[in-house]
């Protein structure tokens, strides 16, 4: 009787996700310049597949979606590095916001608004909003990008999942951490948090939840950003 090996399981994980690449690739597309190529980001992208593939285990209770997920995405903001997309003027941008944000969020003892970040930053609130247009439409913030490095290239994301068969001490820390995310997500602004649920959740398009909040698409994009670097700035505070 023929066995299925796990080079075969491998292989029919890869194929029976071949649209689901298709789709990931269709939800980042808005983030990424228009002179990036279809052919570059699916290559990308199907690296991404192969390996999560290679590192699912069944056993620990997650969905291979969500899984591949997370890996498909690194996988194409790995590319996109190595073709020097994400430039260091843009990133000292990201972190220069970060910082305003977390040492106003040190000083008033909640998230800062809008109006009190650009002031901080001495900046006008329109500058303040081009800032977040840059650093949104870079794709720098998102719930799948790597939240600390030091703890094995955890996302946001990955602190949501179920995923079984943990340590006692591991449960623990990730239960304590999905608290401080739920608790970092209740402090945002009403329209953030419906710009994180839309997107992450219900997987609206850009264009789908400005129509729903009757806003532009570069507001919603701006609403990202900022919800996105405070869930950063809660978590690493």
């Amino acid at each position: 009787m023929y066995h299925a090996t796990a080079y075969d399981q491998r292989d029919e994980l890869i194929r029976a996700h071949l649209n689901f690449v298709e789709f990931v690739i269709y939800r980042m597309r808005p983030q990424i310049p228009a002179y990036v190529s279809i052919d570059e980001l699916r290559s990308a992208a199907l690296h991404g597949l192969m390996e999560a593939a290679s590192r699912f285990d069944p056993g620990k209770g997650v969905l291979f979606k969500t899984f591949a997920e997370t890996r498909i995405r690194g996988a194409v903001r790995d590319e996109l590095r190595k073709m020097d997309w994400f430039s260091r003027s843009m990133r000292e941008k990201h972190n220069r916001v970060l910082n305003e944000i977390k040492q106003l969020e040190k000083k008033l003892g909640r998230p800062p608004a809008e109006e009190e970040i650009a002031e901080s930053m001495n900046m006008t609130l329109e500058e303040y909003q081009q800032v977040l247009n840059e650093i949104g439409h870079l794709g720098i913030v998102s719930l799948h990008e790597v939240l600390d490095e030091a703890s094995g290239g955890d996302t946001f994301m990955d602190k949501l999942e179920d995923n079984a068969g943990q340590s006692p001490e591991d449960t623990v820390d990730r239960k304590e951490r999905v608290r401080e995310l739920a608790g970092a997500l209740d402090n945002l602004s009403e329209k953030e948090r419906l710009v994180v649920s839309l997107f992450y959740y219900e997987e609206f398009t850009q264009k789908e939840i400005a129509e729903v909040l009757e806003l532009s698409e570069g507001r919603i994009s701006q609403l990202h950003s900022q919800a996105l670097i405070k869930l950063k700035a809660a978590l690493r505070n």
